[in-house]
C-alpha cells in the first residue's frame, strides 16, 4: 500500500482555500476514485492525468487509487488541481518521494501530452498559500510571473510534468518546445482568458487613453469630474444625446491616481480570477475601468453564474470606475442592486452552492437622458414626450440609489463657439490628474493614523466632530435638511465634497462658498461660486426654492 499527499487550493470567489490532495494506492482491480466534492472538471481530471502521466514517460499504477481532496465539505472546481493529483499518485507509487511533496503546493492543469497549462487565479491561490505559511509553490511557467508577485515565496514554473518529475527526483531536467521561440503563438495562454470576455477589455492604456482635452466646453461638467476623482465621489450625468457624457466618464480613469502595492494585488487578484488580466502584465497598476452595457443581468454586475459565484462587474472595477450609461434603460432590479457595495465596499452573494464575499470599492458614474426621446429641456429640442412618460423614465432611477449619488450635473449640448475653439485653453487629463493627487495628498495627511483614505470613506459622524467647516458655513445646508430637501446621508455627502473642495483649493477647511458649492452639485441649484481647482468661476446668486429644487434631483 502506498500513500502521498500535497497541496493545492480552491478559488472560492476572490479568496483560496488550501486544499490537502491524498492519494492512496492499494491492492485490487485497477481503478481511479476522485472523492471530495469536485464538479465536473475536477472529475475529468482523472482521464487528464493519467494520459499526462503514461505520456510523460511513467508507468500508471494498476491498483485501486483514490484520490482525495481535503475538506471534503469545500467544493472544488476547476482544472488547477491536476498538478497536485498527477504528483500524489506518482508519491504514492513511489516513482517519486512522499516527503518531497509535503510542503509544495501545486497549481496548474494538464494537458494529454504532459505539459503545464496555465489556469485563472493564480495570484490569489498563491495569497492563500502564503496566508498558510507555505513557502513554495509550482505553477505553470507562463503564470510564474503573477505568483512571483506575493513576497517570501520560492515559485517554480514548470512547461511539463516530465520537467517538474525530474526536478522533484533530482534528474536532469528535459528541454521542452516552446513556440514562442519559433514564433508561434502559445495555445496554453487560451487558459488565462475567461471566454467572452476579450483581451483588452476597456479602455486602452497608457499613451493611447482619452484625453479630457478632447472635451468641447463643458466647464461645470469638468470641475465635477475632477471633484468625483480627487475625493472618490459618485456622479451622475444628465443631458441630451451627444452633449459629452459618456466622453467625460471615460476620461474620468485617467485622472485617478495609480494604485498602491496592495490595492494593485487585489485588484490583479480579482482579474485573474476573471479572466480579465492582459497577457504579458501579471501586476494591474492603473485602475480598472468597467462599462457594462444596459442590459446587464444581476448575475454579471454583481456577481453569479452556475456553481459558485463569479465576480461581477462591480468587484472588475474595484479600485476604479464603474460606468452605466443609459442608465434609465438599465432594469430598475438591476441598478438597485448596486446600493449595497456603494456603501460597505464589498459585495456578498449567496448561491445554492456556497456563499462569498467579493470586493467592491467602486467609483460609480452613471448617465442617463432626460426623457425618453432625449431633448427635454434642450432649446429648440422639440420633446414630444408626454409628462406621465418622463416621470416614469426617471422614476427607473429610484430615490435610495440617486441618494448615495454624491455629484449630480446636467450636461448641456455644446454651443458652437466651443466646438470650433476645441483645442485652445482646454486643460489636459495631465495637467487635472496634478491638482487631483495634489489633492488626495492634502487628504490623506490630514486622515493619517485612520482607516480612511479619501473623503468619501469619512463617517459623517467624524466630519461634524472631528473635523469641522467654518462656523456658520452649513447653514443653508442644515435648512435643507430641516425642508426635507437632504436627507442625513445627503448631508454627509455634502460635507465630504466640500472637504474634497477645500482640498482642491489648498485650504485647511471648507469654507462656507465650499458647502454652496458642494450643494449645488447634488441639487443644480446654483448657491455660490465654484471654487475648487482654483475658484474659476464668477460670483452669481440665485433665488432657491422648495419646488426648484426638487425638479432638479
Amino acid at each position: 500500500m502506498g500513500f502521498a499527499r500535497t497541496c493545492s487550493v480552491a478559488l472560492v470567489g476572490v479568496e483560496g482555500v488550501v486544499v490537502e490532495v491524498q492519494a492512496d494506492l492499494e491492492p485490487g482491480v485497477a481503478a481511479f476514485t476522485l472523492v471530495g466534492l469536485p464538479d465536473k472538471s475536477l472529475i475529468e481530471s482523472r482521464e487528464r492525468v493519467r494520459a499526462a502521466v503514461v505520456n510523460s514517460g511513467t508507468e500508471w499504477p494498476q491498483k485501486k487509487l483514490t484520490v482525495g481532496l481535503s475538506p471534503a465539505s469545500v467544493p472544488k472546481g476547476g482544472s488547477g488541481f491536476d498538478l497536485a493529483v498527477a504528483c500524489a499518485v506518482l508519491g504514492a507509487a513511489e516513482r517519486l518521494d512522499p516527503r518531497e511533496l509535503t510542503d509544495l503546493m501545486m497549481i496548474g492543469e494538464l494537458g494529454l501530452d504532459g505539459r503545464v497549462r496555465p489556469v485563472r487565479g493564480v495570484l490569489p491561490a498563491v495569497l492563500a498559500a502564503a496566508d498558510a505559511g507555505y513557502r513554495q509553490v509550482v505553477v505553470p511557467e507562463q503564470t510564474a510571473p503573477e505568483a512571483s508577485l506575493v513576497p517570501g515565496i520560492s515559485v517554480l514554473g514548470v512547461r511539463s510534468l516530465r520537467q517538474l518529475i525530474a526536478v522533484l527526483a533530482d534528474e536532469p531536467v528535459p528541454d521542452e518546445e516552446d513556440p514562442r521561440d519559433e514564433g508561434r503563438p502559445d495555445p496554453l495562454l487560451a487558459g488565462l482568458v475567461m471566454p467572452g470576455t476579450g483581451v483588452g477589455a476597456g479602455l486602452p492604456a497608457g499613451d493611447h487613453a482619452p484625453d479630457l482635452a478632447d472635451v468641447a466646453g463643458q466647464h461645470s461638467a469638468r470641475r465635477a469630474l475632477e471633484v468625483a476623482a480627487a475625493g472618490r465621489h459618485h456622479i451622475f450625468f444628465k443631458g441630451p444625446p451627444g452633449a459629452g457624457k459618456t466622453m467625460l466618464a471615460e476620461r474620468l480613469p485617467g485622472l485617478l491616481p495609480r494604485l498602491s502595492p496592495k490595492e494593485s494585488l487585489e485588484v490583479t487578484a480579482v482579474h485573474s480570477v476573471a479572466g480579465t488580466l492582459p497577457p504579458g502584465q501579471p501586476l494591474l497598476h492603473r485602475p480598472p475601468y468597467c462599462a457594462p452595457h444596459h442590459s446587464a443581468t444581476m448575475a454579471s454586475l454583481v456577481g453569479g453564474g452556475t456553481g459558485l459565484p463569479r465576480p461581477g462587474a462591480v468587484s472588475l472595477a474595484h479600485h476604479g470606475v464603474l460606468f452605466v450609461d443609459e442608465a434609465a434603460e438599465c432594469s430598475p432590479r438591476v441598478l438597485d442592486a448596486l446600493r449595497q457595495p456603494l456603501e460597505s465596499g464589498h459585495v456578498v452573494v449567496a448561491r445554492a452552492a456556497g456563499m462569498m464575499r467579493m470586493p467592491a470599492r467602486f467609483l460609480l458614474a452613471l448617465a442617463a437622458n432626460p426623457c425618453p426621446c432625449g431633448r427635454h429641456g434642450t432649446p429648440g429640442g422639440g420633446c414630444e414626450c408626454r409628462p406621465s412618460s418622463i416621470r416614469r423614465y426617471r422614476a427607473r432611477l429610484s430615490g435610495p440609489l440617486m441618494d448615495r449619488m454624491d455629484l449630480r450635473i446636467a450636461v448641456q449640448p455644446v454651443a458652437r463657439s466651443e466646438l470650433v475653439a476645441l483645442g485652445h485653453g482646454a486643460e489636459s487629463t495631465a495637467t487635472v490628474a496634478e491638482r487631483v493627487h495634489a489633492a488626495r495628498e492634502r487628504a490623506a495627511a490630514r486622515l493619517a493614523g485612520t482607516p480612511w483614505r479619501t473623503n468619501s470613506e469619512v463617517p459623517g459622524h467624524e466630519l461634524r466632530t472631528r473635523w469641522q467647516v467654518e462656523p456658520g458655513a452649513l447653514a443653508p445646508a442644515e435648512r435643507d435638511l430641516e425642508c426635507g430637501l437632504l436627507t442625513a446621508r445627503g448631508l454627509d455627502r455634502v460635507l465630504r465634497v466640500a472637504w474634497t473642495a477645500a482640498d482642491l483649493s489648498g485650504r485647511d477647511r471648507p469654507t462656507g462658498e465650499d458647502v454652496n458649492w458642494a450643494l449645488e452639485l447634488r441639487t443644480g441649484v446654483r448657491r455660490g461660486a465654484p471654487t475648487a481647482a482654483g475658484g474659476r468661476g464668477g460670483k452669481h446668486t440665485t433665488t432657491t426654492t422648495a419646488a426648484h429644487a426638487q425638479g432638479q434631483v
